[in-house]
């Protein structure tokens, strides 16, 4: 079946309804899924592919992990939400559980990844204000070009991605950007007014950018030289993807502030979270901060059960031992349709030549062949299997761009 097939089919039907009735704010591939289990996903026409995306890291764990589903479940039967206006009595575990597994002192619960970001801005600046001395709304953050930390108006503010940025201005200023993987720019942009450096460890939307060896390190040094935080954003890289707890510890590296998400809800609800030690977190006070759903017990029971799977250390080992296996693989197609390849534990970014075609277009023919990838910027496509992907799977996900790539070429 052919995607101009589609609109005689179920999947079409559906497809029709969204485009009727949903904002035009993604442009999905045409798979409509009905069901999943593992790192199988069944669309409504009733075909399986495997799922080499994985909620971009929100399904670390598979889809419908047992564990992870009977936490949602008993919690269910309990309590959902009880707002932060009373306690409940999963967030303190949680908090507590989260700080330990990190190793820092404090939590911030959040719902989305974006949430996690805003917060940590804001937790930065405070920060600036109340403990480095700034002078009030002078505080300024580097940023990295290239990096992606979600859609808010503050955050496309200091995007790189037109797409991402034009049409929704004005807006909040406080931002320098400088280029990604550059420690001598860092070392030039920070002035007495900073109070953070924000960055991916290894940038996903981006096409899985890894910085060259030792610029973790570095930035960690300048930030200690100038007395600024180091503020990671591990939403996409952290909870095992790229092999490791953290990105930033791979790289023997220990950042002030951690932001995460996607995996740490499980891919059954969202959740997010800022953690850090008090000196930090420990600026905000009632009133300055909030969220209706952030910290519910329901988002917190999944939380705690994800933190227990992730207290396991073989699930890295796994992923560090299965990421070299991919990247030997996907390595064999480089001169043959595939330009480079990119690779961070269980994660890889491949660069295929655009004169086959776009990345659309290979995910697009890959989902014909039963895999499900997605394209990111121009001919990059990004794969990033659930953790619990075994070998035998990851060589289908291969055998599928190789098919890919011969069908473009044509």
């Amino acid at each position: 079946m052919t995607i101009t097939d589609l609109d005689r089919t179920v999947t079409g039907r559906h497809e029709a309804l969204v485009q009727e009735h949903s904002a035009h704010n993604y442009h999905p591939l045409p798979v409509v899924i009905a069901a999943a289990e593992g790192v199988w996903v069944t669309d409504v026409e009733g075909r399986r592919y495997l799922d080499c995306l994985a909620g971009y890291s929100a399904l670390n764990f598979g889809h419908r992990h047992p564990v992870l589903v009977a936490a949602a479940k008993e919690q269910l039967d309990r309590v959902t939400l009880t707002s932060r206006a009373f306690g409940n009595d999963q967030l303190g575990p949680f908090c507590a559980e989260l700080s330990a597994l990190i190793g820092k002192q404090m939590v911030l619960p959040m719902n989305s990844g974006a949430e996690a970001v805003e917060s940590g801005i804001k937790v930065a600046r405070k920060w600036g204000y109340e403990v480095k001395g700034v002078a009030p709304d002078r505080a300024r953050i580097v940023v990295m070009a290239g990096g992606f930390h979600g859609r808010t108006t503050t955050i496309v503010g200091f995007s790189t991605d037109p797409e991402a940025r034009s049409g929704f201005g004005p807006f909040t200023p406080g931002f320098d950007v400088v280029p990604y993987g550059d420690a001598d720019a860092l070392a030039a942009a920070i002035t007495p007014d900073t109070v953070a450096v924000l960055l991916e460890p290894v940038q996903g939307e981006a096409g899985v950018i890894v910085p060259p060896a030792g610029y973790l390190a570095d930035v960690r040094r300048i930030c200690d030289a100038r007395g600024v935080l180091m503020v990671a954003d591990e939403i996409q890289s952290g909870l095992g993807r790229t092999g490791h707890l953290l990105a930033t510890r791979g790289a023997g590296v220990e950042a002030d502030v951690y932001l995460l998400g996607k995996a740490l809800g499980g891919g059954i609800v969202p959740l997010s979270a800022v953690v850090a030690d008090a000196e930090v977190l420990g600026v905000l006070r009632p009133g300055q901060h909030g969220s209706t759903f952030g910290g519910n017990p329901l988002a917190c029971a999944v939380g705690r059960a994800v933190i227990a799977l992730l207290r396991d250390g073989a699930l890295f080992d796994q992923a560090r031992d299965l990421g070299r296996h991919l990247r030997t693989r996907l390595d064999e197609l480089v001169g043959a349709g595939v330009v480079a390849v990119r690779t961070a534990g269980l994660w890889a970014g491949v660069d295929v030549d655009p004169r086959l075609g776009t990345g659309r277009a290979v995910s697009e023919a890959m989902a014909r062949r039963g895999v499900l990838v997605k394209d990111t910027h121009g001919s990059t496509v990004r794969l990033s299997p659930p953790l619990v992907v075994g070998r035998e799977e990851l060589d289908q996900a291969v055998t599928a761009l190789r098919g890919a790539l011969a069908e473009l070429a044509g």
